[in-house]
C-alpha cells in the first residue's frame, strides 16, 4: 500500500470528524503512505449530477464522462484510479453519508472511472480497484437504539452497495457513538483507537 485517498465531510472545521480525519492521516504518513487528503466542504465539492452524468453504464456515458469540465472532479477520479486504498470519515446523518459525499459518490465512482458495467445486471468490472476501504464514522445514536430500531444502514452502504464498485475491498469500519457529549478523555481513548486501527488496516510501507 503506497496511495491513500482521504475524504472528510463534515462542514464544522472544528469538528471530531476533522480531528479524527487529521489522525488517520497522521498515522498512515508515519507508515510511509502518500496521503492525498480531501475536505468535501472546505474544497467546495460540487454534489449535483450533470444532465450527461444520469447514466450509469454504455460506451455513451463513459465518453461522456471522460470530457468532465470541472478540474476538482477530474483530480478526484484521477487520484482514485491510482488509489490502493480509501478511507472515509463522516458523521451518521439519518442513516447516510451527507449530501456532498453522496454527490462524490453520484459524480467520481461512474463508469470509465472506478468500474464498467455491461448491462443493468451485471456484476462491475473493477477499473480502480481499492484494497483498503477505512470508514470512520461520529453517531449521536446509542448501540442499543441503533440495533433496535435502524439496523446500521451505513453499513450496508459502504460495504455492500459501495464497495464492489470499488473492487470489492476489505472494508474496515469503526462508529463512534453517541459522540454528543463526550469527554474529552473519550474522544482522546477514540483518536487513539483510530489511529491504531488504520494502522492495523494499511500497515508500513516496505
Amino acid at each position: 500500500m503506497s496511495h491513500v485517498m482521504l475524504l472528510l465531510a463534515h462542514p464544522r472545521p472544528s469538528s471530531f470528524c476533522h480531528a479524527l480525519a487529521a489522525r488517520v492521516a497522521e498515522r498512515l504518513i508515519e507508515l510511509g503512505h502518500e496521503v492525498r487528503s480531501h475536505d468535501l466542504y472546505a474544497e467546495r465539492f460540487d454534489p449535483i449530477l450533470a444532465t450527461y452524468e444520469s447514466r450509469t453504464s454504455g460506451d455513451a456515458t463513459e465518453s461522456a464522462l471522460a470530457h468532465e469540465e470541472d478540474p476538482l472532479i477530474s483530480l478526484h477520479r484521477e487520484e482514485l484510479r491510482q488509489a490502493d486504498g480509501l478511507v472515509v470519515v463522516h458523521p451518521n446523518w439519518w442513516g447516510m453519508p451527507p449530501a456532498i459525499l453522496t454527490g462524490w459518490v453520484d459524480r467520481v465512482v461512474v463508469p470509465g472511472v472506478a468500474y464498467r458495467l455491461a448491462d443493468a445486471t451485471g456484476y462491475p468490472e473493477p477499473l480502480a480497484p481499492i484494497q483498503q476501504l477505512f470508514v470512520v464514522n461520529t453517531s449521536d445514536t446509542t448501540d442499543e437504539r441503533e440495533e433496535n430500531l435502524y439496523k446500521d444502514p451505513l453499513a450496508s452502504i459502504w460495504g455492500r452497495c459501495i464497495a464492489p464498485y470499488l473492487g470489492a475491498p476489505q472494508v474496515t469500519r469503526r462508529v463512534l457513538r453517541p459522540v454528543a457529549g463526550s469527554s474529552d478523555e473519550q474522544r482522546a481513548d477514540w483518536l487513539d483507537e483510530v489511529g491504531t486501527l488504520a494502522a492495523e488496516t494499511f500497515g508500513a510501507v516496505s
